[in-house]
């Protein structure tokens, strides 16, 4: 499906819609920007784009032969396999402006094909991949970057993929989680070293009594100091728990996911995992996305 019309003058006129994810007000969320009918737009115009409209991630829908919609996603640097914020934003735009109904789509993102589904209310819930538990990182290579005494005893910083690689650091107060004030430059150096994309910082100490956990998410190797509403990461994180047997007795379906506070930009996430015995055979993650505003750059 192709949406919309990139105008040719003597520079290409692009417009991109912007949308906060996961917002728990006006003031939260995380932001990302979309283009409609990106086709023709070059890597290097999108990374451009990207870059100009400084989110941390845009996304560029494209028309796909494997599926309903191909949509790729930049952020101001690089182009990363998959954005769970941006692909909320995505089909959230798409079911606001009457381009799709509701109903189940299948989409095609550099780490795969991925169901997709919009609620007649307008929540869209995506799949993500099954589950990868890789190495768990040493503590001499986190304390390059945190201290710690900070780090829940029992469970070990380990690096979780449900399509991005994301270090899982468990910590035990949601005080010392605010409180977090790592060395960029070095933490990048670790993403580097284990080849993750960014640190997932999480606590079960969190402000509504019903949410699983409360999350600060940083990826400078990406340019992303820090975001406020990560579909993606929670994802992992979700199976990262259950994995450790924290989620025991809790419902799997609907969980709440506490982020962006410690920016002023309140988010909750929601993720559902289905099982089978003790193995994880399904991960959603689910939210809205409001529009809140446009932009066109010529490039």
């Amino acid at each position: 499906m192709v949406f919309g019309l990139i105008e040719l003058y003597r520079m290409i006129k692009v417009k991109i819609f912007l949308l906060k994810s996961f917002g728990v007000n006006e003031t939260g969320g995380n932001p990302a920007g979309v283009v409609l009918s990106a086709e023709n737009l070059t890597d290097g115009q999108k990374k451009a784009i990207s870059k100009e409209v400084n989110f941390s991630e845009t996304a560029f829908i494209e028309a796909s032969d494997k599926a309903d919609f191909k949509v790729r996603f930049f952020t101001p640097t690089e182009e990363v396999d998959l954005c769970g914020h941006a692909t909320i934003a995505t089909y959230s735009l798409l079911f606001q402006r009457s381009l799709l109904k509701s109903g189940s789509y299948k989409q095609e993102l550099k780490a795969g094909v991925f169901g997709i589904k919009v609620q007649d209310d307008g929540l869209v819930i995506m799949e993500q991949s099954l589950p990868q538990f890789s190495e768990s990182i040493p503590l001499e290579v986190i304390t390059d970057v945190f201290d710690k005494s900070i780090i829940v005893d029992g469970l070990t910083p380990q690096i979780v993929s449900t399509g991005l690689r994301d270090i899982m650091l468990p910590v035990q107060t949601r005080e010392q989680l605010f409180s977090l004030k790592p060395d960029f430059g070095k933490m990048a150096d670790m993403n580097k070293k284990t080849n993750s994309i960014g640190v997932h910082a999480f606590t079960l100490d969190t402000i509504d009594p019903k949410s699983i956990a409360h999350c600060r998410n940083f990826a400078p190797l990406y340019g992303i100091i820090e975001e406020s509403a990560t579909g993606s990461s929670n994802g992992a994180l979700a199976c990262y728990l259950y994995h450790h047997g924290k989620l025991n007795d809790r419902s799997l379906h609907n969980m709440k996911f506490e982020q962006g506070y410690s920016m002023n930009k309140p988010s909750e996430i929601f993720v559902g995992l289905e099982v089978d015995g003790q193995q994880i055979i399904k991960v959603t993650v689910g939210g809205r996305a409001i529009l809140f505003g446009e932009k066109e750059i010529e490039i």
